[in-house]
């Protein structure tokens, strides 16, 4: 049985989108699927951001030159990742300099998982949990 390809994607906006790439990467694992770059230095209309064990975000810079719709927030967003690998996820990200919010843990409901949050303020939480 294959995994069907994602029809869910949370979108995130940064104020430095290129560093936040970098940071997904280096920090959590993510792997650079699509960039699409601005018309000004720096800037990212739109990028899709891979996970390797299924799914992905997409994120821009919240300032666009192009007519896109006025961007979040950055620091506004909070995204769940499943992974069946919560305590090398949580080393590596604080490794990279994600903060700490909630510690890894095991919780009641039998998930094993860890808050953090990125450079920008975005929430972060990875665990084992798959869903009801």
């Amino acid at each position: 049985m294959s995994t069907p390809p994602p029809t869910c994607w949370p979108t995130l906006s940064y104020q430095d989108a290129p560093a936040a790439i970098r940071f997904l990467v280096e920090a959590f694992g993510f792997s650079e699927h699509l960039v699409v770059p601005g018309e000004a230095d720096g800037e990212v209309v739109h990028c899709e951001m891979v996970w390797p064990e299924g799914g992905g975000v997409m994120l821009g810079s919240v300032v666009r030159s192009v007519g896109e719709v006025e961007a979040t927030r950055a620091g506004a967003g909070s995204v769940y990742v499943v992974t069946d690998r919560p305590d090398e996820v949580h080393g590596l990200a604080l490794a990279r300099g994600a903060t700490e919010i909630r510690g890894l843990r095991d919780e009641d409901y039998g998930s094993r998982g860890f808050t953090v949050a990125d450079p920008e303020g975005n929430r972060w939480s990875f665990g084992t949990y798959r869903g009801a």
